[in-house]
Order: structure tokens, then C-alpha cells, then sequence
């Protein structure tokens, strides 16, 4: 078959996605390879290549070298999760935002950060510390690193009107990056600053953003009783 429709990547994974859906490539089945979907397609060979190694990594396909590529057996539905600007998030939810620096500090941190940001133990990193809110109650507890030896624009910069979660993701670019979601116990401190009970429970992101090897910035953003997060798969 040489098809017009199939001029590009989309287009391909598109066919590839109704073949796996409708069973006509059923699961752990050996599917056709590059070369000869390229010529059903109409198509060059690195466009199948791109649609592939797309579906590849949404977990729909195996790709194995010299083994070729199947269906997979039991696909692995993955989230899709956006560094959200905290301001954004709370105005789509039709609520008036907030902002309030605590604290901001060139200091040398705990051996814990320097270690995950895997920076000397005697390197100075930018400390911040802000609270976010909606509708004049707290929102999120924003406590933050940032390597200024990467970032060095952000000594500069006061925080004291925008975020350096806003901030960072206007001016600083990224490769990559680590989350993790737990619970945590509301300290004395945090309680008082989220007004909440001492002892709560509270819906917790760490989030470490790279530049290739190179740490940006770690935040612990800690979320007010009540939170949700919200994705799609």
C-alpha cells in the first residue's frame, strides 16, 4: 500500500495505536518491521522510527535490538505531570492568588541537600522559603534550593513579588528531573504558617529539576489539609 495520508510521525503512530486497539497486532505479537512499514506506509523509515520509539516509551510497544519490536503484554498506563506554576494552577480554579516571601538566604545547606543537589558540602546555595495562596487562605509552603552557581541570575532577583516556582520556569531551562509524593506530619512551624493543626497530614511534592548533570533547584512544596492532585494517563 503506498498511502498519501501517512506524510509524517503523528500520522503513523496514529495507525500503529488503531492496529494495537482494534487487536490486529495483538498483545505480545511481533508487528512488521521498520523497513517494511516504511514502504506500506509510503513513508521514509525514520518517520516509522519516531512513531515507534513514541509508543515505545508511552509503553504500548517492547523494542528490543535484533529482537525487533512487539506489542506489549501489559502495557504500563503513565501519568503526565506538568511543572505547574502554583499561581496558574490556583486562578484556574477561579480562586484570587497569593503570595508572600518568608525567607530568602545564601547560606551553606544541610548535608542532605548538598548530597541530593550533588554539590560540594561548603557551596553556598540560594534558600527560599514562600507561601502561596488562594482566596487569602494558605495554599502551599514553598521551601526551596537553587544552585546560583548554575542559576547565577537568580542572586539577583529579590523574589519578593514573583515565585521562584514562577520564576524558574520562565528563565531557567531543564532536562530533566525527580519527584516524589508522600505525607508528612505538620510540624509546630508548618502548621502555623499553613493554619492547620499541628500534627495534620499534608499532601507533599519533592521535586529535584536538572540541567543535563548539573542541579537547578530542589523544593519541598508542602500543600494545606484537603489538597487533590489531579492527572491524566
Amino acid at each position: 500500500m503506498n498511502n498519501p495520508t501517512f506524510r509524517n510521525w503523528q500520522s503513523v503512530q496514529k495507525e500503529v495505536l488503531r492496529r494495537i486497539h482494534a487487536r490486529e497486532w495483538p498483545p505480545g505479537e511481533l508487528i512488521p518491521n521498520e523497513a517494511d512499514l516504511a514502504q506500506e506506509f509510503g513513508c521514509a523509515r525514520t518517520t516509522v522510527n519516531r512513531a515507534l520509539r513514541s509508543l515505545a516509551e508511552s509503553g504500548l510497544l517492547d523494542r528490543r535490538r535484533k529482537a525487533g519490536t512487539r506489542v506489549a503484554s501489559q502495557p504500563v498506563a503513565r501519568a503526565t505531570l506538568d511543572i505547574a506554576i502554583i499561581r496558574a494552577d490556583i486562578e484556574d480554579r477561579g480562586q484570587k492568588y497569593g503570595y508572600q516571601l518568608i525567607e530568602r538566604e545564601e547560606v551553606i545547606p544541610p548535608i542532605s541537600i548538598s548530597a541530593a543537589m550533588a554539590v560540594e558540602t561548603t557551596q553556598t546555595l540560594l534558600h527560599i522559603r514562600a507561601l502561596h495562596l488562594a482566596d487569602d487562605v494558605p495554599y502551599a509552603l514553598e521551601d526551596r534550593w537553587i544552585n546560583i552557581q548554575i542559576v547565577p541570575s537568580a542572586a539577583a532577583e529579590s523574589f519578593k513579588t514573583v515565585s521562584a516556582n514562577e520564576w524558574l520556569l520562565a528563565h531557567v531551562p531543564y532536562t530533566h528531573g525527580e519527584i516524589a509524593f508522600s505525607a508528612n506530619s505538620a510540624t509546630q512551624n508548618q502548621s502555623m504558617t499553613l493554619n492547620c493543626p499541628e500534627h495534620s497530614a499534608l499532601f507533599t511534592i519533592d521535586r529535584l529539576t536538572w540541567d543535563n548533570d548539573a542541579a537547578v533547584t530542589k523544593v519541598c512544596l508542602l500543600f494545606a489539609p484537603g489538597h487533590q492532585l489531579r492527572t491524566v494517563l
